[in-house]
């Protein structure tokens, strides 16, 4: 049975650290980060500092500075990656309201019957649990917002186009998985992806959204779910191993991948900007360890800022 962990107070947790290999000289800087920042947390960045799995010792030189250094990119990089994951959020949800209103009509009752979703059978209780999760929704989140209010308030029912600021990107992403197959297609041309791609990618891009939004590590998350061979990872000529590519397919590469294609040139333009300035900034603070290290853990190959001038034109 395993031993409970006992609570350690920030002179032990930096003893800690110094009997692990860590060069702490500002003491009293170490005390700050740990106290507003989380031993915790901040403990969670050590494994590329560590000279093996087996060998749970830091890498000789390894200062606090760096390690912490790495955190905050980490922050840095997720609340880039957030704000585009809400682009992408708002306009799947803007996409599919306006096609499921034009088609179905706008009031609950209209567009939440069963018969509006797949007829296929082995999906009928998925239509009827995610109605009523939707429905659920609704009565717990409508309240809080000031639109689905007015709309109750007023006309007695609420549009679907004002529903969705409600419902989690979780909740759209498993909808779009129901449509009909003509919906799904109409949506997916939206993007200029096959609809099998979306169904598949939804899902990835909320649980990223969602462990943005818990400050959850992000850098070296790897997905369950493994996004299909794209036209970019052959154009940056992704190293492959036992015929599988190495880098974009499960990791956080495959997400900038992802977001290639959903969000317009120019965000993604700014979006590898921005991804490229923090990076920059990380290799300036690196000592003991290469950016090359991180870039690997992070599922980027060395070209990964080619992916910014690959366009449209070039893949078709």
């Amino acid at each position: 049975m395993p031993m409970n962990k006992e609570f350690k107070n920030l002179d032990e947790q930096i003893s800690i650290l110094e009997y692990k290999g860590l060069i702490i000289k500002d003491k009293d800087f170490a005390h700050m980060v740990l106290l507003r920042e989380n031993y915790f947390f901040l403990n969670g960045y050590r494994h590329l500092f560590l000279k093996s799995k087996n060998e749970r010792r830091f890498i000789e030189g390894t200062t606090f500075e760096e390690l912490y250094s790495l955190f905050l990119f980490d922050r840095q990089f997720r609340n880039i990656i957030f704000k585009h994951l809400l682009i992408i959020e708002n306009n799947i949800k803007s996409i599919i309201s306006y096609q499921l209103s034009r088609k179905y009509g706008y009031k609950e009752s209209d567009y939440l019957k069963p018969k509006n979703f797949t007829n296929h059978p082995e999906k009928t209780r998925q239509v009827n649990d995610l109605i009523k999760k939707m429905k659920r929704q609704v009565r717990s989140n409508a309240p809080q917002h000031a639109a689905t209010m007015h709309y109750v308030n007023n006309y007695g029912y609420i549009p679907l186009w004002v529903l969705v600021k409600v419902l989690s990107f979780g909740i759209v992403s498993e909808l779009f998985s129901i449509l009909r197959r003509e919906d799904q297609e109409i949506i997916a041309e939206c993007y200029d992806v096959p609809v099998e791609s979306l169904i598949n990618y939804l899902p990835i891009l909320a649980n990223y959204r969602n462990l943005c939004a818990h400050e959850d590590i992000v850098f070296e998350n790897k997905t369950q779910r493994v996004i299909e061979d794209t036209i970019y990872h052959k154009l940056l000529k992704i190293n492959k191993i036992d015929g599988e590519y190495q880098y974009g397919k499960n990791d956080l590469f495959a997400l900038i991948i992802m977001m290639k294609q959903l969000i317009t040139p120019i965000e993604f333009k700014n979006l590898t900007k921005e991804i490229s300035r923090v990076i920059t900034n990380l290799e300036y603070n690196l000592n003991t360890i290469t950016i090359i290290k991180v870039l690997n853990r992070m599922g980027f190959p060395e070209n990964w800022q080619d992916l910014m001038n690959i366009t449209r034109k070039v893949e078709e």
